[in-house]
């Protein structure tokens, strides 16, 4: 990527992945994305579970009824867990994490797709963190934040366009109408 404006610009979300896997180059560069991310008090309250078996994929694709599917194709998927009692901004340390590591996937040529689990349901109404907690041993105090998927772009998607930048929704010096 040749810069930073660029590469936000590309950073699509992709479902659709090639069945090609992941060099342990790549998913460790995405990795030290997330583990160099920035947390409130530096507390990291972060940690991340990366799966690439296809059984566990097809599994996690089942977290919710709506926005988990393309977990079935992706090459890896990183759960986003934070532990509670070290951050009370545990939500937003995890969702930077987050971003970093998807951002670290464009500059490398690869799709990623943010799946949001917390406060969402099975097509059961079971708690969708407890359903990724119970399939993955995931201990407590830790709470399930989202899943990314990363792999291979099955085809690329055009890039942000900026005329569609909501320049309404910024407001100088304060919030005015």
């Amino acid at each position: 990527m040749n810069n930073f404006s660029e590469l936000i610009k590309a950073r699509r979300s992709v479902r659709r992945f090639t069945e090609e896997t992941l060099l342990p180059e790549q998913v460790e560069w995405i990795v030290k994305a997330g583990l160099m991310a920035p947390s409130s008090k530096r507390s990291t309250p972060w940690q991340f579970v990366l799966v690439e078996d296809k059984e566990m994929l097809r599994q996690l694709s089942a977290a919710k009824p709506h926005g988990a599917a393309f977990l079935k194709e992706c090459a890896l998927a990183i759960v986003v867990t934070a532990n509670v009692t070290e951050s009370e901004a545990w939500i937003e340390d995890a969702a930077i994490a987050s971003i970093l590591m998807q951002l670290q996937a464009e500059d490398l040529g690869l799709g990623s797709c943010w799946c949001q689990i917390r406060g969402r349901q099975t097509e059961n109404d079971t708690d969708s963190a407890q359903y990724v907690r119970d399939l993955l041993q995931i201990p407590y105090p830790l709470e399930v934040l989202s899943i990314l998927g990363i792999g291979h772009k099955a085809k690329e998607n055009t890039p942000f366009d900026e005329s569609h930048l909501q320049w309404e929704k910024v407001h100088i010096g304060r919030y005015s109408l």
